[in-house]
């Protein structure tokens, strides 16, 4: 059982595999592994999909049949709990969107209202689909804050203003009538990255996701790495800026009082007047606003100041740049690879490259119906 739980682990949402490929993650052998699969497919959680993969790594190796888990087994609900909204998703088992909903409200301090709104919407959003509730396999929640993982609840202090005595895993739980699962929303961004999207073929790297709060999700010798208390990954209270404004932490000069939505509406409104956060900051972006460019260029420094002794240390192949901010594109992205040019040291041997989320601002909530499935019960 244990080696049958393995052989789904590696196979489940994401991109097809082979079984070669299987057998590498989980380290049994071929045969074993064949046999395997060849119970998983008999009882239908597994489907042999009709085009292959080629062979990686070998020279005019034969292309492998792709596999798949199959989509029927059921649904999974993924909730983002940000700053400024809510993101819900419904999706398949093997990743596939069945609907989406965005909804924008004081995250912060309105936990009540916020927990009911989630809950409410995802479950109409089953009844839209007809989805039976026994189909229903899990939810999973990214929230913008440091969570515990052996209690599932958030660190402190908090970083959702006044959520610090809310449970979420069991107000949702008993509300929805599902087993959830509770993570920070960038290490989450950073694992749908790397099993989705921009990231899919390293195994060493580093998600950075800047919207209204800043935070990063990092992927160490292929597993998503937490720290001694979950709490890995708050680039946002890196300090840059030593005698800088006071953060929410209690730290001065954290890179979030100078990259985040706040700081940066600030800035931009001393040159461009009354802003709307990032909606004028993007589109002034795209359109090529000497300003605006100034301004990413600068918030792009930060980041990088923030990002290289920790590239220096760990030593990754890719940056990851996601969330609202990198839609603005080139001008943020450039300012963050010159100073990971001048600031990781040379002895690395490279600097990583950098590069924008393919997954954009659903990210957090995709890595969240991973996190749902990784606990589902598939058979």
């Amino acid at each position: 059982m244990r080696n049958r739980r393995a052989v789904l682990s590696a196979a489940r949402f994401g991109r097809p595999v082979t079984r070669l490929e299987i057998a590498r993650t989980t380290g049994l052998s071929a045969a074993t592994v064949s046999g395997l699969v060849a119970g998983l497919i008999a009882d239908g959680v597994l489907v042999e999909l009709d085009w292959r993969i080629p062979a990686a790594g070998v020279a005019g190796g034969r292309p492998a049949a792709a596999l798949a888990v199959n989509s029927a087994l059921g649904t999974l609900i993924g909730i983002h709990l940000a700053h400024a909204g809510i993101r819900i998703l419904l999706a398949g088992v093997d990743g596939t969107v069945r609907a989406e909903h965005t909804h924008y409200i004081d995250v912060d301090h309105r936990p009540a209202d916020t927990l009911e709104y989630a809950a409410s919407t995802a479950l109409d959003l089953v009844a839209d689909l007809g989805i039976p509730h026994r189909k229903l396999l899990g939810v999973g929640v990214a929230v913008s804050a440091p969570v515990l993982l052996h209690s599932q609840t958030l660190g402190s202090p908090p970083m959702l203003n006044d959520w610090g005595e809310v449970d979420i895993a069991p107000r949702l739980r008993k509300r929805m009538g599902l087993p959830v699962h509770l993570r920070n929303d960038a290490d989450l961004g950073a694992l749908a990255e790397w099993r989705l999207g921009a990231a899919a073929s390293a195994d060493n790297l580093v998600y950075v996701m800047l919207s209204e709060g800043v935070g990063a999700g990092l992927v160490l010798q292929g597993r998503l790495y937490d720290g001694d208390a979950g709490a890995a990954g708050e680039l946002g209270h890196v300090t840059v800026v030593p005698d800088g404004q006071v953060c929410r932490c209690g730290s001065r000069g954290c890179l979030k009082t100078v990259v985040g939505a706040r700081a940066l509406a600030t800035t931009l409104a001393h040159s461009h007047g009354s802003v709307r956060g990032f909606t004028d900051l993007i589109d002034l972006a795209h359109r090529g606003d000497p300003g605006v460019r100034r301004l990413l260029g600068d918030a792009g420094r930060a980041v990088g100041t923030a990002l290289a002794p920790i590239c220096t240390v760990l030593n990754p192949e890719l940056v990851v740049i996601g969330g609202t901010l990198a839609q603005t594109g080139e001008p943020l992205l450039n300012g963050i690879r010159e100073t990971l040019t001048r600031g990781v040291s040379p002895v690395t041997n490279r600097t990583p490259d950098v590069l924008p989320g393919t997954l954009g601002t659903r990210a957090e909530a995709l890595g969240a119906v991973i996190t749902a499935n990784q606990f589902a019960d598939l058979g």
